[in-house]
C-alpha cells in the first residue's frame, strides 16, 4: 500500500513538470489579459480627459479663476481638485476639433470643482467644459454673494476668453456653446440665455418667507446699492444655444415677460425634497414662465445639494450639511443618471457637424 501511494504521486514526474509549466503559462497569460482589460477600462485609458486652469479677464471686476476639462490623449493620473480627486491628464494638449463648449456656473458659496463629475462626463463625450469660480461668491469669499448681475457678466467674459485667449481655442466650435448652472448658477444660466429677473419681487416675497434661504442671505449681506438694476445689466449672450438649469435660485423673480426672450432648449431639474429652495417658488415658477416647454426632471427623494458631485471623505468632514443624504437617497447612483441625461441633452441640443 505504501508503494502504491508513492507511485500514485511520483510515477509521471515529466508530466508534473509539464503541468506546472502549462499552469504557469496560463497564469501569466491571465495576468496579461487582466492588464489589457485594465488598460481598456474607461478610468485607466490613456488620453481620456485633460484638465487645466486659467485666469480669465473680467475688466469691471477681479480676474476669474476657471477650471477646464477637455478631450486629450495623454497618460492620466489621480489629481486632487479641491477636496475631490479626479483622474485626468494635467495640462495635456487638446485633441480633436469642433468641440462644443459648456460653461458651468456654481451656486452661492460654491466652487469651480463642485460639479467636476459632470464636467468629466461632458469631456468624455467630446465637449470642452469651463467652470467658473465666481469672484466674491465662493466658499472662501462671499462678500459679493448678492451682486447677482456680476454672474452673467462673468459667463460672458469666460466665453470670450475661451474663444480668443485659451491655448485650445482652435478646437472649439463657437456655434455649439451651452451653459450648466446650479442654484445661483441656474439663475445665471437663465439670464445669459435671455432672461430678465424682476428683483422688485424679492421684498414682498421675504415679507411672507422671511426664514427662506434667499431672505436670510439678504439679511446677512444686504444690498448696499438700492438703485434698480436696469434690464441691460442682465447680460444675455446670444452665443448660448442650450442650458441645463438645476434648482434655480430666486426662480420666482422670472415672470413670463422676463423669460419671453428665452428660446433656446432648456433642461430643467427640480429636487422633490428641496429644503433650501422649496416648491413652488423656484424650479416650478421657472417652468411655468418659460415660453418654450423645457425638458423637466423631478428627482424623487433628492434635496438641494444632491445636485453637487458625490462628496469625498475630506469634504464630508468639513461640510457635513451639504454631504448628508436624507432618507436613503443615493447621490452616487443619481449622478450616474444625472450626468448621462445632461450629456444626452447637450449632444441633442448642440449637435456636432458630421
Amino acid at each position: 500500500m505504501h508503494m502504491m501511494k508513492a507511485d500514485r504521486h511520483c510515477r509521471f514526474p515529466i508530466g508534473d513538470v509539464l503541468v506546472r509549466r502549462v499552469a504557469g503559462f496560463l497564469a501569466r497569460r491571465q495576468a496579461l489579459s487582466l492588464v489589457v482589460l485594465l488598460l481598456m477600462a474607461p478610468n485607466a485609458r490613456a488620453g481620456q480627459v485633460g484638465y487645466t486652469t486659467i485666469t480669465a479677464a473680467d475688466p469691471p471686476g477681479e480676474p476669474l479663476q476657471v477650471g477646464i476639462w477637455y478631450p486629450a490623449k495623454a497618460p492620466t493620473s489621480d489629481q486632487d481638485i479641491g477636496r475631490f480627486t479626479q483622474t485626468v491628464a494635467p495640462n495635456a494638449a487638446v485633441v480633436g476639433r469642433s468641440h462644443g463648449l459648456i460653461i458651468i456656473s456654481h451656486g452661492t458659496g460654491g466652487s469651480l470643482e463642485e460639479h467636476y463629475d459632470t464636467a468629466l462626463a461632458l469631456a468624455h463625450a467630446g465637449f470642452v467644459v469651463a467652470a467658473i469660480a465666481h469672484t466674491g461668491d465662493t466658499y472662501r469669499d462671499q462678500s459679493h454673494a448678492t451682486r447677482l448681475a456680476d454672474r452673467p457678466r462673468a459667463v460672458h467674459a469666460v466665453i470670450d476668453d475661451m474663444l480668443t485667449g485659451w491655448s485650445g481655442q482652435a478646437s472649439i466650435d463657437a456655434s455649439r456653446i451651452g451653459v450648466f448652472g446650479f442654484s445661483s448658477g441656474g439663475f445665471t444660466a437663465l439670464v445669459v440665455a435671455g432672461g430678465v429677473p424682476d428683483l422688485t419681487l424679492i421684498p414682498p416675497y421675504c415679507g411672507t418667507h422671511g426664514s427662506s434661504f434667499v431672505c436670510q442671505l439678504l439679511k446677512q449681506r444686504p444690498v448696499t446699492d438700492t438703485a434698480p438694476i436696469p434690464p441691460e445689466a442682465w447680460i444675455a449672450d446670444s452665443r448660448i444655444k442650450a442650458a441645463v438649469v438645476a434648482a434655480p435660485a430666486i426662480g420666482f423673480t422670472f415672470t413670463r415677460p422676463g423669460l419671453s426672450k428665452v428660446h433656446v432648449p432648456i433642461q430643467l431639474w427640480k429636487a422633490a425634497d428641496d429644503n433650501i429652495l422649496p416648491a413652488p417658488d423656484y424650479a416650478d415658477a421657472v417652468r411655468a414662465a418659460l415660453p418654450r416647454k423645457p425638458e423637466f426632471h423631478v428627482v424623487s427623494g433628492a434635496d438641494h445639494f444632491d445636485f453637487l458631485a458625490p462628496c469625498s471623505e475630506p469634504l464630508a468632514r468639513v461640510a457635513p450639511d451639504i454631504c448628508q443624504e436624507h432618507g436613503g437617497f443615493d447621490r452616487t447612483a443619481f449622478h450616474r443618471r444625472f450626468n448621462r441625461e445632461v450629456v444626452r441633452f447637450f449632444e441633442q441640443a448642440l449637435p456636432a457637424v458630421r
